[in-house]
């Protein structure tokens, strides 16, 4: 087993990389409109501070619709889309398209959740002292629910990886398609066995920082 390793050592490296990539854009993008989307479907639901049913019946509904869509389906329906952004429905950067889409909705619908969970004695209270809608989302509510914020982005990094497994149909790489190409088709099942420990140990590693910091986190 070790030859094989030694001998497919680039491209091991390689479609780690390809991972990481497609992967840390996924979290940048849940991040940066995940987190601002699933707190809008928040504070639109009725009863809450912008309540807009007609803002949060669209943003409920596009959510919904992309995480119905199976991701391989997703993906090629998206070619088009990603071939106007990126320029190219092919290799590791396209792939990145379809995978920031599905993140938004993923992780916007697990904020919404951990908001919600949030007492409601602690929003109440926040307006009571006069805290402005801004100072309520990030003094009061992100502060309560920050341990299910940080609990729902490692489920999320992990659905991740798992969906860039199947990026390898618009040629977008990653540790996933190198143990279909090299370990499946070429029947170098230990190739693929040593590509999918790689994945239960980088899964395993993510689950426990994920989990840990989220414990560290949540004083209550």
């Amino acid at each position: 087993m070790l030859d094989v390793l030694v001998q497919y050592e680039a491209e091991i490296w390689r479609s780690i990389g390809e991972t990481f990539v497609m992967v840390g854009v996924s979290i940048i993008a849940a991040v940066l409109v995940g987190l601002p989307v699933g707190t809008l479907l928040f504070l639109c639901r009725k009863g809450n501070l912008l309540e807009n049913q007609l803002v949060f019946s669209i943003l409920n509904l596009l959510v919904n619709v992309v995480r119905s869509f199976p991701f391989l389906l997703l993906v090629v329906f998206l070619i088009p889309f990603t071939r106007f952004v990126i320029g190219t429905a092919i290799g590791t950067a396209a792939a990145t398209v379809p995978l920031a889409i599905i993140a938004i909705a993923h992780y916007s619908r697990l904020v919404e959740q951990s908001l919600i969970d949030v007492p409601r004695g602690v929003m109440e209270a926040a307006v009571s002292m006069g805290a402005s809608v801004r100072e309520v989302i990030f003094k009061f509510i992100y502060v309560e629910a920050r341990s299910g914020l940080v609990l729902g982005l490692t489920t999320s990094i992990i659905s991740f990886i798992s969906y860039s497994t199947i990026m390898g149909v618009v040629g977008g790489g990653g540790i996933g398609d190198f143990a279909i190409r090299y370990g499946y088709q070429q029947f170098k099942t230990d190739l693929m066995i040593y590509m999918i420990i790689i994945m239960i140990i980088l899964v395993q590693l993510i689950q426990f920082i994920g989990t840990t910091a989220a414990r560290v986190i949540d004083k209550r």
